[in-house]
């Protein structure tokens, strides 16, 4: 399972970029993902201090792929 968050440059908000988390998770457990992944998208958060997360959302990994 993944996170996929949607954050932008808070200098500069029209830089947007995607970024995909691997959130150990089961692939048949996306509630539990919704459910817990705050923790992480907040631990990027702090590591990526410029940015703020616009949206996000949880992704199996097969849809990930499948969807690239």
């Amino acid at each position: 399972m993944f996170i996929v968050l949607y954050a932008c440059l808070i200098s500069a908000p029209a830089t947007c970029r995607e970024e995909h988390i691997n959130f150990s998770m089961e692939a048949s457990a996306p509630m539990a993902c919704v459910m817990t992944s705050q923790a992480a998208i907040a631990q990027w958060t702090e590591a990526h201090p410029q940015w703020q997360v616009g949206r996000w959302k949880c992704v199996s990994a097969s849809r990930l792929y499948r969807d690239a």
